[in-house]
């Protein structure tokens, strides 16, 4: 199967349609918090960069509308698959627990500041030890080093 980008792909890449929001899959908040330049490629490095550098972290008034789909950080992906992932089994399981432990649901809108606030405020380190179960990048510790950091500011 192909992973080059498709025309279904192109749709949802960057903002929610009509909202200029920034979509997001509920897991990928931790994921904007604790990111740290290293992807699975030199394009999605790039586009988180744009995403959460140029974005959420240069306006925190930015708008988020979450998905269950492909959001804007999963646009050039190596794991995407239209609007879904490779490992959709093990996404779903992710924002599933992220979505309960940050009171978040599809089709919701806040602005970044709020959901950062949600999860500097309702997280403790260790809780990613159970809500991100599964994910690749655990291991390496820059969420919860991220997060810890965030709440002593």
């Amino acid at each position: 199967m192909s992973t080059s980008p498709s025309a279904e792909q192109d749709q949802t890449d960057n903002a929610a349609p009509d909202s200029g929001a920034v979509l997001l899959r509920p897991h990928h908040v931790m994921c904007a918090i604790g990111w740290a330049g290293h992807g699975y490629s030199p394009e999605f490095t790039e586009n988180m960069n744009a995403v959460v550098v140029g974005r959420l972290r240069a306006d925190p008034a930015t708008r988020i509308r979450f998905t269950a789909q492909a959001d804007s950080v999963c646009a050039p992906c190596p794991h995407r698959r239209g609007t879904g992932c490779a490992s959709s089994e093990k996404i779903n399981d992710l924002d599933r627990r992220h979505a309960a432990a940050l009171d978040i649901a599809p089709g919701q809108e806040m602005s970044w500041s709020e959901a950062r606030g949600r999860a500097v405020s309702r997280l403790v380190p260790d809780d990613l030890d159970r809500i991100c179960a599964r994910c690749q990048w655990l291991s390496y510790g820059l969420c919860k080093a991220a997060l810890r950091r965030v709440q002593q500011e």
